[in-house]
Parts: structure tokens; sequence; C-alpha cells
């Protein structure tokens, strides 16, 4: 989330607006995030974020939106895309395609612990298998096409060990992509971008509870178990080092199999998808470091980080307990 498109009071008021939800009172620019322009709104209704889609086509959007309305039908904590009065979901500002979601409760963990790294392996079990039901299918535009065709792209820009390891490691995930053990491994819907600040708790009544997760404009098919290894990668990360904290990811895991048990596959294949959870944010931070937009409240994130984890996933295979 950051701001590439400025949007007026007025523009935004009137969408709002349109759709019901009240006359405007307040409008913030969203600091966080890469992709997208976002806008906190307020309404005398309720809080809602305002996406302008800076690199989506209008075409791919409502498989977004659709799997948002799908998961929160079903229980799933997920902001709710505000349909206009034909029932669509995407809409019009300054020109670009956009939505408008409810704003979840709560606030980020930027410094989970074992508690919020169970909470949310629970809920991503129950979205994934709230999620094949969802009844289109839209690839996952950051998958290992995307990495494919974006490695050239930065590799002029890394030192001959950095290029080689992006080299050998995305033949390696090729190869397992290709392999009958990958292509037995389940598909389905998932997030892609589950990172700590994509997560929202909530503790004004109590324990630390997960209120929601959102940003789905990553969101695709692809493994399932891609999406835990993102998870892993992250919520159960020393980012200092990049190894994995052992207690949070088992935590994390076991969460996720009370909901959802992984195949013999998954258990086998955990150790590379992490691997290619680090590849793939690696390659998209080199691309948005070396090759960045203008935006009003951008701050590229350094590439080096993932960088550490894929080389220490490399090192330091990790498979979840029997």
């Amino acid at each position: 989330m950051a701001v590439y498109t400025e949007v007026s009071f007025a523009e935004a008021d009137a969408l709002v607006q349109r759709l019901g939800l009240g006359a405007l009172t307040e409008l913030q620019g969203i600091t966080s995030g890469i992709e997208n322009t976002n806008y906190y709104a307020t309404t005398a209704r309720g809080q809602w974020v305002l996406t302008l889609f800076e690199r989506l086509a209008p075409s791919e959007l409502p498989y977004y939106l659709a799997l948002m309305q799908h998961l929160a039908a079903r229980g799933i904590p997920v902001p709710a895309p505000q349909p206009g009065a034909d029932g669509g979901l995407v809409h019009t500002v300054a020109g670009k395609p956009a939505s408008v979601v409810s704003r979840l409760p709560g606030g980020h963990r930027l410094a989970p612990g074992v508690s919020q790294c169970l909470q949310v392996g629970r809920m991503l079990a129950r979205m994934h298998v709230a999620g094949q039901s969802l009844p289109v299918q839209q690839p996952h535009l950051r998958g290992l096409a995307w990495w494919a065709e974006t490695a050239p792209v930065v590799l002029p820009h890394l030192q001959p060990a950095q290029a080689s390891l992006l080299v050998d490691e995305l033949a390696f995930q090729q190869a397992l992509a290709d392999s009958p053990a990958g292509q037995a491994l389940p598909r389905g819907p998932i997030h892609a971008d589950l990172f700590r600040d994509n997560v929202m708790f909530d503790d004004t009544a109590g324990p630390d509870t997960l209120c929601g997760f959102f940003d789905f404009y990553f969101a695709g098919t692809d493994w399932l178990l891609f999406d835990v290894a993102v998870c892993l990668n992250d919520w159960c990360c020393d980012l200092a080092s990049g190894a994995l904290i052992e207690d949070r990811a088992t935590a994390f895991v076991a969460a996720y199999r009370a909901e959802r048990e992984f195949t013999h596959g998954e258990i086998r294949a955990l150790p590379a998808l992490l691997r290619a959870a680090a590849l793939r944010f690696w390659i998209s931070r080199l691309w948005d470091w070396h090759l960045p937009r203008s935006a009003a409240l951008l701050a590229p994130k350094d590439p080096t980080h993932f960088e550490r984890v894929l080389r220490h996933r490399i090192a330091s295979p990790w498979h979840p307990q029997p």
C-alpha cells in the first residue's frame, strides 16, 4: 500500500456516497505497502479502505474481490467489498479501477509470539478449506512464471555470487514444479502475501485475538503449501539472521494441521517451498529496489533480508514434526 495517485476529498466523497456509505468525513493516505494507492476513508456509517489499482488490469480485479466476498460469507474475517447499485465490486476513481472494502479493527503484531503464530496458522488452514469451493480461478500472478520473467531484469544489478544464487534457485524451483511430486501438491486459492502487516489482532476485550486477514491483491490459484511457507518465513523468522524460530514454526504448523492435514507430499516438499517463498520476495524486492516507481508515500523494502532467508533455508532445511 502506498500513494501513487492523489485522490481528492471530493472524488472519494462522490464514490462512497454513490455506494450508500454516507458522506465522507476523513480521508487519509496509507504509507505501508508498495503495489497500490490506498486511503483510509471514514464516513458516518463506518471506516473503509479505498484502493486504486496501479498495476492490475481491470479484468483481473473481479477475482480478488470475489474471493474476499466468498471467504467473508464463510466466516473468514476478511474485508468485505462494497458493491455498487448494479452489484459490481470494481469502481473508478481518478481514472483508475478501484474498490472500497470494510476496514478491519485492531492493529498489527510486528513482534509476534507463539500465540499469534498459532492463530494465524489455524485461520490460514480454515481459509484454504473455505476457498476450495470458490467457483472462479485465476493464476497466481506473482508465481513461478513471474519469477522467471523478472529474474533477467534484476540480474544485471547483482553481484556474481548473488546472480549465481538466483539463477540456481530458479532452476531448482522450475524443476520442482515440473516434477511429479510438484504436480501432485494440493492447489487452491492462496493469499500469497500474508505477512505480519496483512493481519490484524485486537486485545481490547481480553486475550489478543486475530480479527482479520487483508490485502488479497496477490491472491491466486497455486500450491496451498506456498501460503504456509510465506507465513513461516515471516511470522516465524528471526529478522536479524533469517533463521527459522523453532517454537513459533512448530506451533504454526500444528495449528494449521489441526484444521487441514498436510499430505505426505506436502510434508516432504515444505523445505523446498520455504526456499520458493524466500526467492519470490527476494526477486520482487530486488525489482522494487533497483527499478522503483515514484509514489507520494513509498519506501522500497531492502531485498537483502530475503537473500539471507533464502541462504538460510538452503543451508538449514526444516521439516515439521510427524
